[in-house]
């Protein structure tokens, strides 16, 4: 019996089966138990000042770490901001807050000030409660551990089937949590979304250290905590799905200003802008360039579905990008601040296309060596960047340095500088 088992097993949530996993990585799980009720029921729905204050009382008073969940209403409203936040801690219970009715949770979040998070899939929650005041100082991110600990899968679900043994519905993990009021099996459901995270962390903290990678995962959590929030992205209409089809500039100018109204719209309306219009149809009218109105209802993305003002609306957009001037126009591609493309290294630079080439087996294996995620080892651009240029002095502290200059972590540089130094200099040696 592994370390994760023996803290399932002395859970007082006592456990039917499930293992992390094995050397080979794999996962032997027994008859799992179905989830079906958070300890002391549903929580009412936190909506007034009056009981915020109470829950921040009792979340300040309690003990360890604390489980931490939001909802989003992805794909149903503008942004990413939360819909529901939801906490869990020893002596304080569970906690459902609407943040809509409580947009400020800088009280709470000062009251765990200096405690432990629990989040599965961290980076995906953070952002939407910053927005509302709550910042970690600890973390512990139950899926990027499983990821280290060598999981095969690593969704919440799985994790706590692996690792604890009960079964988690998901069935409502795609709904609109924008909804009011919300539905009591979805609220059930919240609650079950951290009835077991702290449960879950200790398998894993246990499992960690049994692997001697505790460290490694620390050091991950504290880079996630102490992360600044990311920069807006330039250009976002580059990321419409299917441009890799349009190719001339003038195409090009319609996306961005076909991309650019529906943003304005969406953002006016509080809708996904899938939901506004998708990005198909986008990009079919991009590749077509529409004379008129009449021309755009022709294609097959707006049909009968778009009525004549919302046409009007698009190919105003449309005919703005014609009247653009060359020089206006967009270029082709995203501006590369570093390496190009991999498939172009064979040609621009064949020593560097080696390099990549025996870079990239060395990590793979080192990777499977240690029973986890190539791209947890180290992130697959800082390998690209250090194979493009590489040192000018050969030797491991050479490419620790290369590494760490490039944002790798020190657990990360440990384990990879030796490997990715013996591949460049057989890259050379082969060269030479």
């Amino acid at each position: 019996m592994t370390d994760a088992q023996d803290t399932a097993a002395d859970s007082s949530l006592r456990t039917t089966g499930g293992t992390p996993p094995d050397e080979a990585g794999s996962s032997a799980a027994g008859a799992a138990t179905p989830l079906l009720e958070p300890r002391e029921g549903i929580p009412p729905v936190i909506a007034d000042a009056e009981a915020l204050a109470e829950v921040v009382a009792a979340f300040a008073a309690g003990t360890g770490p604390v489980a931490v969940d939001a909802e989003r209403a992805s794909g149903y409203r503008y942004g990413q901001r939360a819909y529901l936040v939801q906490l869990r801690r020893e002596g304080a219970g569970t906690a459902l807050i609407d943040p809509v009715a409580c947009p400020d949770l800088s009280a709470l979040g000062e009251a765990l000030s200096g405690t432990e998070w629990v989040l599965h899939a961290a980076t995906q929650d953070l952002p939407c409660l910053r927005e509302i005041g709550m910042r970690p100082d600890l973390l512990f991110d139950t899926e990027l551990a499983g990821r280290l600990a060598g999981f095969p899968r690593v969704g919440l679900g799985a994790m706590v089937e692996n690792v604890l043994g009960f079964v988690l519905e998901k069935g409502h993990s795609a709904v609109d949590w924008s909804t009011r009021p919300l539905p009591e099996p979805w609220l059930r459901y919240a609650a079950l979304d951290v009835e077991l995270l702290v449960d879950l962390r200790d398998a894993l903290e246990k499992e960690l250290d049994r692997q001697g990678k505790l460290e490694w995962a620390r050091e991950e959590f504290a880079a996630i905590a102490a992360a600044p929030p990311a920069e807006p992205r330039k250009e976002p209409w580059r990321r419409t799905s299917g441009m890799h089809k349009v190719r001339r500039r003038r195409q090009l100018a319609v996306v961005r200003e076909l991309w650019e109204t529906r943003d304005r719209i969406a953002r006016r309306r509080d809708v996904s802008p899938g939901k506004v219009l998708p990005d198909a149809a986008i990009v079919e009218a991009a590749l077509a360039v529409p004379a008129n109105a009449h021309a755009l209802a022709a294609l097959h993305a707006f049909g009968n579905r778009v009525g004549r003002r919302q046409l009007d609306q698009w190919q105003a957009a449309v005919d703005r990008a014609k009247a653009l001037p060359e020089s206006a126009l967009p270029q082709p591609g995203q501006q590369i601040t570093g390496p190009p493309p991999p498939r172009a290294w064979a040609d621009k630079d064949p020593a560097a296309a080696a390099r990549l080439s025996a870079a990239r087996a060395a990590v793979t294996a080192l990777a499977e060596e240690l029973n986890m995620p190539q791209e947890n080892l180290v992130s697959p651009d800082t390998v690209r960047r250090v194979c493009w240029e590489p040192p000018a002095q050969p030797g491991t502290d050479a490419v620790a340095l290369a590494l760490g200059g490039h944002g790798a972590r020190n657990w990360q540089v440990a384990q990879v500088a030796p490997v990715l130094s013996a591949a460049l200099d057989k890259a050379a040696a082969q060269e030479s």
